[in-house]
């Protein structure tokens, strides 16, 4: 299996509150409760552990309530690069409905110092060489400008390594400068970028035909419930994930990105690729956590997965 880096430069610990409905401005009592060291980079690398990948994962976190993490960090056998910075790790509120609908209350996070950011690019040096792919997810601390984002993924790329990135705004526009190997935007997010309706496979197909001819290998859009888009080197799929019950949808992106990362690193064809990663997002709205915790159950979605080659040509065989 392959090496493989994740950074997070802004985690956080998630507290996740499931409710039967949000009633703002009363007192709204929840059903249950449960909070995770978090962050799209850890959420990917979790995944990536089950796939059975070697994790190193990276970032800032907050010297004051580093514990969490560490203990995730030491129960799942991650190499820690992790620079601690003084203060708190964010904290992020979840709000879980039972009809799906996720409401998000999420913090700041520590202000990362210039000094930081030059030990971080340091340890990457002396890191990333002994890595087979790097996975940059996640939003911007406080005190990371977008051009030092796009800075520090020319450097991990520098040493010849693929990227495949997962974040939005103006981490997007600026990570986009660097030209990743791999991006995988939501449909909402790719239209904030690009300031147009994005709802139809041949917008959708347009869109990813112009990152593509900037230097992005791969473009993989991601719809919630109707599915993933793929568009790559002869790669025009859409894959549908079946019906499943709604616990959270705190992660499912992540997991997709997983997915993918494991097919493409695995050699594996793109119609297994992105029927595992379909799959393993549909796994993870079913649940409140991260990582694969069923591997029968992976396999059962995995094949009630629709897959399609869009729009004209015939599905793809199961």
């Amino acid at each position: 299996m392959a090496r493989i880096l994740t950074l997070t430069l802004n985690p956080a610990l998630d507290l996740t509150l499931r409710l039967e409905r949000l009633e703002p401005g009363q007192v709204n009592r929840s059903l249950e409760q449960a909070s995770h060291a978090a962050g799209k980079g850890l959420n990917v690398a979790q995944v990536l552990a089950d796939l059975g990948h070697g994790l190193t994962v990276a970032g800032f976190l907050g010297a004051d309530n580093a514990e969490a993490f560490e203990a995730l960090f030491a129960r799942r056998g991650f190499v820690d690069a992790f620079v601690r910075v003084p203060g708190e790790t964010r904290s992020n509120i979840k709000l879980a409905e039972a009809d799906g609908r996720i409401t998000d209350i999420n913090g700041p996070g520590p202000l990362v110092s210039a000094m930081a950011q030059v030990e971080l690019m340091l340890r990457l040096d002396a890191l990333v060489p002994g890595q087979d792919l790097v996975v940059v997810a996640g939003s911007l601390p406080r005190g990371v400008e977008p051009q030092s984002f796009t800075d520090l993924i020319n450097r991990i790329q520098g040493h010849g390594l693929k990227v495949a990135l997962d974040t939005s705004g103006e981490a997007l526009r600026a990570g986009l400068l660097a030209t990743p190997w791999l991006i995988k935007p939501n449909v909402e997010e790719l239209e904030a970028l690009c300031e147009r309706d994005l709802s139809s496979p041949a917008a959708q197909r347009q869109e990813a035909g112009l990152l593509r001819a900037r230097g992005i290998e791969h473009v993989v859009i991601s719809q919630g419930a109707d599915g993933v888009s793929w568009f790559g080197p002869e790669i025009d799929l859409h894959a549908r994930p079946p019906r499943v019950r709604v616990a959270s949808t705190v992660g499912a992106g992540d997991s997709l990105l997983a997915g993918m990362v494991h097919g493409l690193a695995s050699g594996w064809a793109a119609d297994r690729t992105l029927r595992l990663a379909t799959a393993t997002a549909a796994q993870a709205v079913t649940q409140v956590g991260f990582g694969i915790r069923d591997l029968a159950e992976l396999q059962q979605l995995e094949a009630a997965v629709s897959l399609t080659a869009q729009p004209e040509q015939q599905e793809v065989s199961r």
